[in-house]
């Protein structure tokens, strides 16, 4: 009896078992990750999407873009500087990141390096004293929320080693290891390959560099024209390509190569490394503060938002500070308009109000993986996903819940959860029926302003032609800009 009641409790045991691992193979698992992926500094590089450079240097005294490197220290003397000012114009326009030219190309060093002489350590300001990268940090780390980033310029028209391959990579060198071991944190560290045309040949040894900054910074994102972590897009206008991948092949570029410069504004669906774009352009005509320019229009820094953030891209504003050691009030309070319009735009979203269907999804309701993950609050982790191995179109639909009112809106919002890479080549957008905008890719944002102008309708149907992969939907936005007034 008693090895008859033994075996029972044995084959209950292994039955309640079998059905608790039943039951969880039922819950639904993402799906695979469609390579490459991002990494952790590159995602939170990305939520970012405005940032800010700040141009400062002699050529800020000498009404000048390039300087010639034989400038004197001593007409250096910004006797107002207050970095906070800077700091606060950044958080206040909701910035994140500042990125300082601590050397241009004139080679006159913001932080008093031991390894020359031409630096704020030879200028009046401060009496020689002055540190502009220290307080730049100071005020930063004071204020809290606000990351520090710098460009050391590889041209440097001041040096004699200039041109003696070893000696001038070997000073390029000392001074980062002087800016990333001295100063903290540094999220973001910029190279490129500018320089005029009658430079003396120069060959950086780049590897070497990217190495050293690895290792003194590990969560620092670099930026170049061929990365390894953020590329140039291959214009100064600010504007992304309309296809605008996250994927390249890194083999295929290289720094100061103008022929690639198309390839970096699209990208390449087949890339096989993660190096999502950055948009530099300037508030003002220049990248130094002159005095006879003033900063563009709202209307004209808003194109310049959709074309850049609302392609997949990050935005790098540059707002020079004077020759007082701060930010003209005039670009200060066109920072303000600027943030205001983009709260203004998108801080109410139309389809919260809509019933959701959609195509298919996976796991069936209540799965995890519904439509309604596309109006919550992560725009990374959570996310609409279709069924697997659905050969139908995927879809998914906002209707309007009051008939009467119907939706009114001119801008459409669709991001990808690009923490398991990007996958949308293609899609539709239909209002009513008729098609209102299409276009290819959509990765971590993309933004469609609509030609046509304002709509009224009442049924948005947002259509996936093609993708790598399911589509994986994050977040979708109806929004109404009354800055956008096109001329139909």
């Amino acid at each position: 009896m008693a090895k008859q009641w033994r075996s029972l409790c044995i084959f209950t045991f292994l039955q309640l078992s079998t059905f608790s691992i039943s039951r969880l193979e039922q819950v639904p698992t993402p799906p695979l990750p469609i390579l490459p992926l991002p990494t952790y500094s590159q995602l939170k590089w990305q939520q970012r999407e405005l940032i800010m450079f700040l141009h400062f240097g002699v050529n800020t005294f000498t009404d000048s873009e390039w300087g010639t490197g034989r400038e004197s220290p001593a007409i250096f003397n910004p006797a107002g500087l207050d970095a906070n000012q800077w700091v606060k114009t950044a958080s206040d326009a909701g910035i994140s990141l500042v990125v300082l030219t601590a050397k241009h190309h004139d080679g006159f060093c913001l932080w008093p390096s031991k390894y020359t002489n031409h630096s704020v350590g030879s200028s009046p300001w401060k009496s020689g004293h002055g540190d502009v990268v220290q307080e730049l940090v100071n005020a930063a780390t004071t204020h809290g929320g606000i990351d520090v980033g710098l460009y050391l310029s590889p041209w440097d028209r001041h040096d004699r080693r200039y041109g003696h391959e070893v000696a001038y990579n070997q000073y390029y060198l000392a001074q980062l290891q002087e800016l990333l071991s001295r100063y903290g944190s540094v999220r973001e560290i910029w190279f490129d390959g500018s320089k005029g045309p009658n430079a003396p040949n120069m060959s950086y040894y780049f590897a070497d560099w990217f190495s050293m900054v690895k290792e003194l910074q590990s969560t620092i994102n670099i930026f170049s024209d061929a990365g390894p972590d953020v590329r140039w897009v291959g214009n100064e206008q600010g504007f992304a390509g309309s296809t605008s991948w996250s994927t390249i092949n890194r083999s295929s570029l290289s720094i100061g190569n103008a022929s690639i410069e198309g390839y970096l504004n699209t990208g390449d669906p087949q890339g096989t490394d993660w190096l999502p774009p950055e948009c530099d352009v300037s508030i003002r005509n220049g990248w130094f503060w002159h005095k006879s320019k003033s900063p563009k229009k709202v209307s004209t820094l808003l194109e310049i938002y959709y074309n850049s953030v609302g392609r997949n891209c990050v935005l790098l504003l540059n707002v020079p500070p004077n020759s007082t050691g701060l930010i003209s009030q005039t670009d200060v309070q066109r920072l303000r308009e600027l943030r205001g319009a983009i709260d203004t735009i998108f801080s109410s979203n139309l389809a919260e109000n809509c019933s959701i269907k959609v195509s298919g999804q996976r796991g069936g309701k209540g799965g995890g993986f519904g439509p309604e993950n596309v109006l919550d609050s992560d725009h990374l982790w959570t996310y609409w996903a279709p069924k697997d191995g659905d050969k139908e179109e995927h879809w998914i639909e906002f209707r309007g819940r009051d008939e009467n009112k119907g939706l009114r809106f001119n801008v459409i919002r669709i991001q990808e959860a690009i923490g398991l890479g990007q996958r949308i080549k293609r899609h539709e957008i239909y209002v009513d029926g008729k098609m209102v905008a299409n276009g290819t890719t959509v990765g971590y944002k993309k933004l469609h302003r609509l030609e046509g102008g304002v709509l009224h309708g009442q049924i948005v149907i947002i259509k996936i032609e093609d993708s790598k992969g399911l589509p994986l939907i994050s977040s979708i936005g109806l929004h109404f800009d009354p800055y956008w007034h096109p001329s139909v």
